[in-house]
């Protein structure tokens, strides 16, 4: 909290967001903070803002407080809560300049309220190929399926549980382009160079062997085919392990780069995806590897 209170003003709902807790244990932290003379606070209509000033601090709270802070180090925590503490700061509305100024601020909210938050993403599905092949690995309940159909020539899902394939198959019913495969992503059920495209998302970190399993993608691939990675960048939520059988805390854009060259991919893109404010799991990222 403290970090992110030095470098900016904020609002309980705010912090709350940006370090994804709940707002009533901001509030508790922040009135016990306030009582120690840590952070300082105004109001603002009904909103209250708190910051962390060196400058109110006494001399012994500021030699600890730049102690502590030296100490702290790069975290993966630290580096989710700066990316979701930008998209806090990007939400804020703009101070009304003239026409443009007064409806900036809105135009967003206006926007979603006459055409949702879907238009953009599924949009910019049409820049894809029409004649594609593409293969969707572990495809799951056949979500992206079914996002990337009405775009490409055919799309093949893939999953090795039943249940998963049963559930693609109901929300894939009277798409005509989709073929949905049992198979595991070590073997998978393709021929050599079938697909002009591939996606895995959300699927390497429960793998032992992800660099097994990039290959095998690749194989499946044409030449200059594209390999797309959706997954979590790294992590320190170790009860991940345990809880919900990860086997990769994330990977890193090195990590990921070092098991593209295992699997004979060039290695393209390597992009953190901005963070949902709302969101309560580690970043994202898409990586882009080609054969």
């Amino acid at each position: 909290m403290l970090r992110l209170l030095e470098r900016e003003e904020l609002a309980v709902g705010e912090l709350a967001s940006a370090l994804q807790l709940p707002q009533s244990t901001m509030s508790r932290h922040l009135k016990a903070l306030f009582e120690a003379g840590l952070v300082v606070k105004r109001a603002e209509g009904t909103a209250m803002f708190y910051r962390l000033s060196a400058d109110a601090l006494g001399t012994a709270a500021r030699t600890a407080w730049e102690l502590v802070r030296a100490s702290l180090g790069e975290s993966a925590t630290h580096a989710g809560d700066d990316l979701r503490l930008a998209e806090v700061l990007a939400a804020r509305q703009p101070d009304p300049k003239g026409f443009f100024g007064r409806v900036g601020g809105e135009w967003s909210d206006l926007r979603r309220g006459l055409f949702g938050e879907r238009f953009v993403a599924e949009a910019m599905l049409a820049l894809l190929p029409r004649e594609w092949n593409v293969a969707d690995l572990g495809c799951g309940t056949g979500e992206i399926a079914a996002e990337i159909a009405p775009f490409v020539g055919r799309v093949v899902a893939i999953d090795r549980e039943p249940a998963m394939l049963e559930a693609a198959r109901r929300r894939l019913r009277g798409v005509t382009n989709v073929e949905v495969r049992r198979g595991d992503l070590a073997n998978l059920p393709a021929e050599t160079g079938e697909f002009d495209a591939a996606v895995l998302s959300l699927v390497l970190h429960h793998v032992r062997e992800p660099a097994a399993i990039l290959a095998e993608a690749r194989r499946v691939l044409v030449k200059g085919g594209v390999l797309l990675l959706i997954d979590m960048v790294r992590h320190d939520r170790a009860e991940y392990r345990t809880t919900m059988g990860h086997e990769h805390l994330g990977f890193s854009e090195a990590d990921l780069e070092g098991l593209a060259t295992d699997a004979k991919f060039t290695f393209d893109l390597y992009r953190p995806l901005r963070p949902a404010i709302d969101a309560k799991g580690p970043g994202l990222f898409v990586a882009r590897l080609v054969k």
